[in-house]
């Protein structure tokens, strides 16, 4: 059963996760409408990719962002899942191994303790983005069944390892839940709201470039005359 979900199974699920989002990136970039949306991107690229670059850039960075600072309990909880979502399963040594079996590409390890700090940090950034979907009221009227199984699909991989790691007599068992739970968000991304996992960047960038060339937020010399 291991053979099968860390080989062929684990390449289908990468397959749907990679394929799926860059599916996701194409029809969103064809999906913007020059006359609906007044899209000047392709005319104005000395103000559009240094304000798509900036958008990002600065959403990227901690405080970085008038949203950011007003909102100092929903920043810290973003930026602990996301630095555990992306290094974790990246740089753990099981998951590169797998990855080098697979796709020949060498990635570096974490060394396994810093790898379960970042983990439990990830998982306290979950912890306190469901109290702030519980306890806010705006949030509340806006979570949906979606929204509860995006959670429970991102908690799970996480959890389910960091139980790997410290409960050694029962870690076949964890380990076969924390591959085939990985499996299940890479092959749900492209069809849930995990797909932000590219279309957040296509966002910023689309929003960047909309105050940069109709707002003048590149030079802030004057809007773009609309």
């Amino acid at each position: 059963m291991m053979d099968f979900i860390t080989g062929p199974l684990f390449a289908l699920s990468l397959l749907i996760f990679v394929g799926g989002l860059g599916l996701r990136v194409i029809l969103y970039i064809r999906g913007l409408d020059a006359k609906l949306e007044r899209v000047a991107y392709n005319f104005h690229f000395s103000r559009s990719i240094p304000g798509a670059l900036v958008s990002i850039g600065k959403w990227l960075i901690p405080g970085g962002t008038a949203g950011w600072r007003k909102q100092p309990v929903a920043a810290a909880a973003f930026f602990l899942l996301h630095v555990g979502a992306i290094f974790v399963p990246l740089f753990v040594l099981g998951h590169t191994v797998l990855l080098e079996d697979l796709t020949g590409i060498s990635l570096p390890s974490l060394p396994g303790e810093l790898a379960d700090v970042l983990t439990i940090a990830t998982l306290c950034g979950l912890v306190l983005l469901v109290a702030r979907r519980l306890t806010s009221p705006a949030l509340r009227q806006l979570n949906s069944c979606q929204d509860w199984l995006v959670l429970a699909v991102t908690i799970l991989p996480f959890f389910t390892g960091l139980m790997a790691s410290f409960d050694t007599a029962s870690y076949d068992t964890w380990c076969i839940l924390h591959v085939l739970s990985g499996e299940l968000f890479l092959i749900l991304a492209p069809f849930t709201k995990l797909s932000h996992i590219a279309l957040y960047f296509m966002s910023r960038a689309q929003l960047g470039m909309d105050y940069a060339i109709k707002r003048g937020g590149a030079t802030r010399g004057g809007a773009f005359p609309w």
